[in-house]
């Protein structure tokens, strides 16, 4: 494996990284470009909602402690706005991450006076926009935004659906999980509907819930590929249909009138 640049590089700023860090000025960096593709607008702001697994994935190179003193870190510093006011559902504490501009103008101000004519233009406009020139995100994100917008777009949809099956199966399965979301957006993609859903959960808990060789197959992973939830959904089908009534069998009529030929 080549260790050297055969891929797009992760860029940041020396003035930036000298006031919040190497980290910081990474994790501001990244933040920056999911803000620009970000359709998530509140309070006139775009903003970025991830986990801190999420945040594992865009950086693999740092474990979800030092993510966590990172993000604690620069919103203290004030560059960092967080809030979990915005979600769906008041149990989801997902935050909701933005970058204070201001503040990031301010301290340009403040490190260059050559350009501070520029700087307080700037800071009267708050231009996300021209924040940074970017080329690309540390991660292929032309090739998984179509998938994330779905999952946003079918988020109380995959919500209901895990909560269905945590309730009858005795479950405690996360909506946030990326396998999870991907497998049940797949199928709302496909036609299929939350409804089927529930009739998939409900036919297979009623099969294996009390069976222990099999209650371990009650989750997202088994039930909802696409095989298997084609499947049992037709199984679904099947079983709550009444049985056809088979037609007695009628003796043949034999007519002796006409003779031997």
């Amino acid at each position: 494996m080549n260790l050297l640049i055969n891929d797009t590089p992760l860029q940041l700023l020396p003035l930036l990284a000298k006031e919040v860090g190497v980290n910081g000025a990474i994790f501001l960096q990244q933040l920056h470009f999911r803000s620009l593709v970000s359709k998530k607008i509140k309070d006139e702001h775009r903003w970025v909602c991830k986990t801190y697994i999420d945040w594992m994935e865009e950086f693999p190179f740092w474990s979800e402690r030092t993510i966590q003193r990172l993000i604690y870190d620069l919103e203290n510093k004030g560059y960092l706005i967080t809030s979990s006011e915005h979600n769906h559902m008041k149990i989801d504490n997902t935050k909701w991450y933005r970058i204070h501009y201001e503040k990031v103008v301010a301290t340009s101000c403040q490190l260059d006076e050559k350009v501070s004519s520029t700087c307080r233009t700037a800071c009267r406009q708050v231009d996300e926009m021209d924040f940074v020139n970017l080329t690309k995100p540390i991660t292929k994100e032309l090739k998984t935004s179509k998938t994330k917008d779905l999952v946003e777009m079918n988020h109380d949809a995959i919500v209901s659906v895990i909560e269905y099956l945590n309730q009858k199966a005795d479950k405690q399965f996360k909506a946030r999980t990326a396998t999870t979301q991907k497998s049940i957006t797949a199928r709302l993609k496909e036609g299929y509907t939350v409804d089927d859903f529930k009739k998939v959960i409900d036919h297979k808990t009623s099969q294996w819930l009390n069976d222990p060789r099999f209650t371990c197959y009650l989750r997202p992973s088994t039930l909802f590929t696409p095989t298997n939830f084609e499947n049992y959904l037709n199984e679904s089908l099947a079983a709550t249909q009444p049985p056809k009534r088979r037609q007695p069998l009628r003796p043949p009529v034999l007519d002796f009138s006409r003779g031997e030929r």
